[in-house]
């Protein structure tokens, strides 16, 4: 439970994290093997994706894609270099 309230408060943020996500695939910092991790996983499930529960159940629909959207930011920061965390305040 406390990993699911740690990902929605870090969700809420999302607005703030949209310049690191810029400097994330802009860096030199960041090997070009990760970018194109992060750019194939991100397309993949904008083109397939995968719903436990159905969106057209609405506020509950959404919860999985924000649980994905939300987990894949918390890798992206882990794998940024330390210079990018500290710029974002991400530590």
């Amino acid at each position: 439970m406390r990993k699911v309230l740690k990902r929605l408060g870090f969700l809420l943020k999302f607005h703030k994290s949209i310049p690191f996500i810029v400097d994330f695939f802009r860096s030199h910092e960041v090997k070009g093997k990760t970018k194109l991790l992060y750019v194939v996983v991100i397309i993949g499930y904008i083109i397939f994706p995968f719903d436990l529960i159905p969106d057209f159940f609405y506020i509950f629909g959404f919860f999985d894609d924000i649980t994905v959207a939300a987990f894949l930011l918390q890798q992206m920061v882990k794998v940024a270099p330390e210079s990018l965390k500290e710029k974002h305040d991400f530590k």
